[in-house]
């Protein structure tokens, strides 16, 4: 919870409410859960699409005995699933192909990577999160997932079909409960709140292809920070990777000195432009801050995965 714990630290309310209290210079919030909450929200709103889908929908969240029809879920979505231990790439069933349009929307929209990173073991992982309460694995004493808000989608088109129109008004939705989430006694939360609020540097980092913590918490992210006091202070930079945070050490070691020039110089770092669709889906998107070049401080397989990712074009 690294970049989660970063982002949250540095914001007003942290600091308002906490009994310990630490003034932050600047922060470099990496492969972080910058959405908070909304990270939860997509785990639930996937189960429940899977369901759908697969002519398993729910009647109510949670669902109970969810692992009663885990495996039959996953087959009609499925004709190969990303388990270990050698994690084969996914291949998807003419329902899966659906239910691959809609992760790509839950998880950022189209741009690339998002093939590979859907193929990967990471999806394992997010599908590994079904079948909960609601309560985040016992962070929380009560249901703190919400789909109420998500509009799914089956392609990059944002007009609504007729049939993404019935799919959404069929779907069960998620309700958290009130105060789920709310301030302890210590003046934190159970999940700490990113709200984008907060007036120093910080430089964000992502990849595009992460499904766990998807790219869109940097979305999330951006338009918190548009809309509260960070509008100024966040630069957000995308990486052409598909594991959660697969960053190369030359990709950290640039983030981490582009806020220290900012926040001790005075020199404003160039990001990416995390929002605009045609930005964001173009074939070269996320090559400005991807280094692939290691060295003596990366893992070894790391290079490999980047050698048989799709070069910058």
């Amino acid at each position: 919870m690294g970049g989660h714990v970063t982002a949250a630290a540095i914001e007003d309310e942290a600091y308002a409410t906490a009994k310990n209290k630490v003034r932050y210079n600047g922060a470099v919030p990496m492969c972080g859960v910058v959405g908070d909450t909304e990270l939860f929200d997509y785990f639930a709103a996937a189960q429940l699409a899977a369901q759908q889908l697969a002519g398993y929908p729910a009647t109510s969240y949670p669902v109970k005995n969810f692992e009663l029809i885990n495996q039959n879920v996953q087959s009609a979505l499925f004709t190969t699933f990303p388990t270990p231990p050698t994690y084969p790439a996914a291949v998807t069933t003419a329902k899966g192909d659906t239910f691959k349009g809609i992760m790509m929307n839950l998880t950022g929209g189209k741009r690339p990577m998002f093939d590979q990173g859907f193929s990967g073991p990471y999806l394992g992982t997010v599908w590994g999160t079904f079948g909960g309460d609601g309560t985040v694995s016992g962070i929380l004493n009560k249901q703190g997932q919400d789909t109420n808000s998500i509009v799914y989608q089956f392609d990059e088109n944002p007009l609504l079909s007729i049939d993404e129109y019935a799919f959404n008004a069929s779907i069960v939705r998620a309700t958290e409960e009130t105060d789920a989430n709310r301030l302890r006694s210590d003046g934190l939360r159970w999940i700490p709140v990113v709200n984008g609020q907060f007036k120093i540097p910080v430089v964000s980092l992502h990849t595009l292809g992460d499904m766990y913590v998807p790219f869109k918490m940097e979305q999330v992210y951006r338009k918190r920070a548009d809309a509260g006091t960070g509008k100024d202070w966040l630069v957000q930079r995308t990486v052409r990777g598909v594991a959660h945070c697969d960053f190369t050490a030359a990709e950290q070691v640039a983030a981490l000195k582009a806020m220290l020039d900012w926040e001790q110089k005075g020199i404003k770092p160039a990001g990416d432009d995390v929002l605009t669709p045609a930005t964001v889906s173009a074939a070269n998107y996320g090559c400005k801050f991807t280094i692939n070049t290691t060295g003596s401080d990366d893992a070894a397989s790391i290079g490999l995965v980047r050698a048989a990712l799709p070069a910058c074009p």
